[in-house]
């Protein structure tokens, strides 16, 4: 057996943290991930991104309404 050792690709090396593949998916793809209990943002951004999702996606299930006061 030589020496040589195959890995798969995502299994070996450093793995990005979740921003940089939000941002690389930002840069890359136009496209956005942002989640509605973000601390960065502010109410009038969270109540922004809630009424897009629920355009596109629908209302969230019951239950599991966001707290925009966290």
């Amino acid at each position: 057996m030589s020496g040589t050792r195959f890995t798969p690709r995502g299994y070996g090396g450093n793995r990005r943290d979740p921003d940089q593949v939000k941002r690389d998916g930002w840069i890359e793809q136009h496209m956005l991930a942002v989640s509605l209990n973000d601390h960065r943002l502010t109410w009038p951004e969270r109540e922004l991104v809630r009424q897009l999702g629920e355009k596109l996606y629908g209302k969230l299930p019951q239950g599991r309404e966001v707290r925009h006061d966290q």
